[in-house]
C-alpha cells in the first residue's frame, strides 16, 4: 500500500518542528473523532425544513458527501421532493466527460459471456505451453488482465459515487454488494464484478428485495464464490446455503436448523457456470427444464429432485422453479426483515439502531413486500433518524465513503481523469470494493475504522487530498482546492466544535486549513 502513495506527487515535506506541532493538533481532533463515533446522546431533533444546516445534514448522510451543488440542489427542491427523487431516481445521467471514460472501458464495450471465454481460452493456452519461461509469461498476461477489469469495475463504481445525481442509488449499490458480498481474488471473478454490479446489484438497489436476492443467486460472480457451481446431487456443497440463510436472509439468529441448511443446499444443486457458449447435452426427459442464459446454467441432471421440506414447510415446485420458491420463503420471512432493518438501521442511524426503529422498519419491509424505497422511506421519516442528524449524534464514516466524500467537497463536479490515486487511497485505508475476502462484507460500524492508525492514514490521505489536485485531473497546473469560502460558513461552520476551530484557526496556510478541515472529527462523521 504504501507503494501506492509514493508513487503520487507529494509537496517538498515540511520540517520535522512543524510536523510535531500539526501531529499535536491532530492528537487532539484524533481523540475527538473516536468520542464522536461513539457518542449517543439526547440531543434536539434536527431541523426538517431543511435550512442550511438541515440541508447539509440531510445530504451528507444520504448521498456520498455533501458538497455546494449537492446542498443546492436539495434546499431548492425541499426536504419531501429531495427525498423523493432520491427513493425513486429518474436522473441518473453522468457529466458527458464522466461517462464517456465508462463507456470506453473494456467491461462496458465487451460483454462478460465473451470476456470470460477470451480469459478461459488464453488461460487453457498457457497452461498447455511446454516451454517454462513462456507459460510464465502467458500466465502472467492473464493475471493482468483479470486485475485490469477488476481495476476497470473499481474505476467506474467510484465515478458514480462521486458524480452521480443518483446519489441514494449509488448509496444502496454500495451497501447491498456489500451485503452479498464477493471477493474478486478467488478464480476467474475479477472478470466477473463488473457485471454482477451492473446486472444483479444495482437495477435492484431500490427496488424489491426478492428480486435482488433473486438475481444475485442466478450471478456466477456469487456462484463461483460460494462454491455453488461445484454443488450438485451426490456432491452436496453447502457453502453458499449456509451463507444465504446466515448473511443474506434470517441472520444468525434467524430460527433455521443445521437440517434446513443441508435442504437448502439440496434445493441449491443445479445453478452452475457454463462458460461455452452452446447448450450442454441433456437426455431427453430434462431438457424441458434446463435453462442457459449469458453464463447462467441451470442443469436439471445435477439437481437433487426428491422431495424437501424447508424451515417446517414443504416445498412443492420442482427444478429452477424450486429454486424461487425457497427463495420466496426466506425473503418474506420475519426474521429476514428484521435482519434487514437492523443493517439498514446500522448504516443510516446508529451502530446500535433503537430496537422500536428496527421493529417498525421491519413491518415496513414485510408490509411492503420487501419494497427497499418505501422500507427507506419509513427509516428516514423517523424522529430516531432525525435525531441521529444532530452533531453530537453522527456516524463514522468507513475509508470508502470518507475518501469519496473528500473529492466531492474539494473538487465538486470536476470530472476526475485519473481515478488511480483515489483508489489507492481507499486500498490503503483497507476497503478497496470487492476486497473483503470473508463473506459478511466490511463492518458498517464505527469500531472497526476509528482505530489511531486508521485516523493517522486518514491524516496523511487529507493532506494529500487538500494539498494539490496534481495526478487527478491530468496536465492542468497544480493548485490546492478552495474549501474555506462562503459555503463552508453557511454550512459546515456550524457544526464545528471548539477544537476543530482552534485547530483551523491555527493553519499557516490553505493547504494547511484544508488539512485539518478533511481530518476533523466533523468531516469524518455522516
Amino acid at each position: 500500500m504504501w507503494r501506492v502513495l509514493a508513487a503520487l506527487p507529494h509537496k517538498k515535506p515540511l520540517p520535522r518542528e512543524r510536523l510535531g506541532r500539526l501531529g499535536a493538533v491532530f492528537a487532539a481532533m484524533l481523540a475527538g473523532a473516536v468520542l464522536l463515533a461513539a457518542c449517543v446522546s439526547n440531543s434536539p431533533v434536527a431541523r426538517n425544513d431543511f435550512g442550511p444546516e438541515g440541508a447539509y445534514a440531510w445530504v451528507n448522510r444520504l448521498s456520498w458527501g455533501a458538497n455546494p451543488a449537492s446542498v443546492a440542489t436539495a434546499t431548492k427542491l425541499g426536504r419531501s421532493a429531495w427525498l423523493a427523487q432520491q427513493l425513486h431516481p429518474s436522473d441518473t445521467a453522468l457529466p458527458a466527460v464522466v461517462q464517456a471514460q465508462i463507456d470506453a472501458m473494456r467491461i462496458s464495450t465487451v460483454s462478460t459471456p465473451v470476456l470470460l471465454r477470451e480469459l478461459s481460452a488464453s488461460n487453457e493456452a498457457a497452461n498447455a505451453l511446454a516451454d517454462d519461461t513462456a507459460k510464465q509469461a502467458a500466465r502472467q498476461a492473464y493475471q493482468r488482465d483479470l486485475n485490469e477489469l477488476a481495476r476497470q469495475a473499481e474505476s467506474r463504481a467510484l465515478l458514480r459515487a462521486v458524480y452521480s445525481p443518483a446519489q441514494l442509488q449509488e448509496q444502496m449499490s454500495w451497501f447491498w454488494l456489500n451485503h452479498f458480498s464477493v471477493f474478486q481474488g478467488k478464480r476467474d471473478i475479477r472478470a466477473l464484478v463488473a457485471d454482477y454490479e451492473e446486472q444483479a446489484i444495482r437495477p435492484h438497489a431500490l427496488g424489491r428485495f426478492r428480486d435482488l436476492l433473486g438475481a444475485v443467486v442466478r450471478h456466477p460472480a456469487m456462484l463461483r464464490y460460494l462454491d455453488n457451481d461445484q454443488n450438485a446431487v451426490g456432491k452436496i456443497n453447502e457453502n453458499y446455503a449456509r451463507e444465504l440463510m446466515e448473511l443474506h436472509t434470517l441472520g444468525v439468529d434467524g430460527g433455521y436448523q443445521q437440517a434446513d441448511v443441508q435442504t437448502l443446499a439440496r434445493v441449491l444443486t443445479g445453478p452452475g457456470v457454463r462458460v461455452q457458449e452452446d447448450d450442454a447435452k441433456i437426455r431427453p426427459a430434462l431438457q424441458g427444464q434446463y435453462v442457459h442464459t449469458g453464463l447462467f446454467e441451470f442443469n436439471p441432471a445435477r439437481h437433487d429432485a426428491t422431495p424437501k421440506t424447508l424451515l417446517g414447510e414443504p416445498l412443492k415446485a420442482q427444478g429452477l422453479a424450486e429454486i424461487d420458491e425457497a427463495l420466496d420463503r426466506l425473503a418474506r420471512h420475519p426474521s429476514t426483515a428484521r435482519f434487514i432493518a437492523r443493517k439498514l438501521a446500522t448504516f443510516f442511524v446508529s451502530d446500535e439502531p433503537p430496537p422500536a426503529l428496527v421493529d417498525r422498519v421491519a413491518q415496513a419491509f414485510l408490509r411492503t413486500d420487501g419494497d427497499i424505497a418505501k422500507t427507506l422511506k419509513v427509516l428516514f421519516d423517523s424522529p430516531e433518524f432525525s435525531a441521529s442528524l444532530a452533531p453530537a449524534n453522527n456516524g463514522f464514516k468507513d475509508p470508502a465513503h470518507y475518501v469519496v466524500s473528500g473529492v466531492r467537497l474539494a473538487y465538486g463536479d470536476r470530472p476526475l481523469e485519473d481515478t488511480a490515486p483515489v483508489l489507492g487511497w481507499i486500498r490503503r485505508l483497507g476497503q478497496p470494493r470487492f476486497g473483503h475476502v470473508a463473506p459478511d462484507g466490511y463492518p458498517l460500524v464505527a469500531s472497526a475504522w476509528n482505530g489511531s492508525g486508521q485516523l493517522a492514514t486518514r491524516f496523511e490521505v487529507a493532506r494529500a487530498l487538500g494539498s494539490t489536485d496534481r495526478g487527478l485531473f491530468g496536465a492542468a497546473p497544480p493548485a490546492p482546492p478552495s474549501l474555506s469560502g462562503p459555503w463552508f460558513t453557511q454550512y459546515m461552520a456550524p457544526r464545528l466544535s471548539p477544537a476543530t476551530r482552534d485547530a483551523l484557526a491555527q493553519a499557516r496556510n490553505a493547504q494547511e486549513w484544508n488539512t485539518f478541515l478533511l481530518s476533523s472529527p466533523e468531516f469524518m462523521a455522516r
